[in-house]
């Protein structure tokens, strides 16, 4: 079977995004869409912020409803559409869209805020570096009982591959905890899948993994249970996930390793953080300052 195939060379625009190569590696933004969708909403001319969120802020299903939410959807709808290139804004992002059904006045600023946010740092890209390094290394990490509604914990992931960022995630729990472990242990079974996935599918691409991948995690609780082929009391309402990870780390297919909090990447993806943190774990995510102008 044959196809006909036309070379447009090298991609510069696709989709919303806008790509720049040169010799540090490849860079990814949508800066053209930040603009538009500033003006959709008519806030071209806001003040800028250096956060998505407010440090402790936390939202609610209580307070005045908005008049329009369908305004609050289009924004929820095209501020996901930019965490394609932006995982800066994930957590804030997937935090307000929980809210999308009956969203009040509260959330409308938490949008603002983001958009603010967006206006100050709307050339920033992510970075897709070259290296020889195709190892893979995942972070996990969970908000234990954030949501003031229901209990349900925040988890956030991020999967590298050498130093390059290829997939990130920041979502609601689905079943409420009942200890800041079993949260932690929840997040870190969804990134043992995640990597699985992509293992899967560099084997496909005939890149085959040299070295088994690493996953960080910050609670030793949750490090030993992996670790630990005896079952706990404890664990044993968890007992699906608890087998899952167990028998990716018996198969020797993965490797869970203790990385202090301060240098958990993923932190960034759970909870809203104050602008020195948020920047540095930005800065490790792989987004800096676009070489173009």
């Amino acid at each position: 079977m044959a196809f006909s195939l036309k070379d447009l060379g090298n991609i510069h625009y696709f989709l919303g995004i806008e790509v720049h190569r040169n010799n540090n590696g490849m860079y990814l933004r949508q800066t053209k869409y930040i603009k538009d969708i500033l003006k959709k909403f008519n806030m071209e001319t806001i003040s800028t912020c250096p956060t998505p969120m407010v440090t402790g802020r936390q939202f609610t299903t209580e307070g005045e409803p908005m008049t329009n939410p369908s305004l609050y959807r289009q924004a929820i709808g095209a501020l996901q559409y930019l965490t394609n290139t932006r995982p800066d804004i994930v957590f804030a992002v997937n935090k307000l869209n929980q809210y999308i059904s009956t969203p009040t006045m509260d959330h409308w600023q938490g949008i603002k805020r983001i958009l603010r946010y967006l206006q100050g740092t709307m050339n920033l890209c992510l970075h897709i570096k070259p290296s020889n390094d195709l190892d893979i290394m995942g972070y996990s990490d969970a908000d234990w009982a954030t949501n003031t509604d229901d209990r349900k914990s925040m988890g956030g992931q991020c999967v590298f591959l050498g130093e390059t960022l290829v997939s990130w995630s920041s979502r609601k729990q689905k079943v409420v905890s009942r200890s800041s472990t079993e949260s932690k242990y929840r997040a870190l079974a969804d990134l043992v899948a995640e990597i699985a996935w992509i293992r899967s599918l560099l084997t496909e691409l005939k890149l085959p993994m040299l070295r088994k991948p690493i996953l960080w995690c910050d609670n030793l609780s949750a490090k030993s249970i992996a670790s630990n082929p005896v079952m706990h009391a404890r664990s044993k309402h968890i007992e699906i996930d608890v087998h899952y990870i167990r028998d990716q780390v018996l198969q020797n297919e993965v490797s869970v390793a203790y990385v202090p909090t301060a240098d958990q990447i993923a932190d960034c993806l759970t909870k809203p953080l104050s602008h020195t943190r948020f920047n540095m774990l930005r800065d490790k995510l792989g987004m800096i300052k676009s070489p173009l102008v």
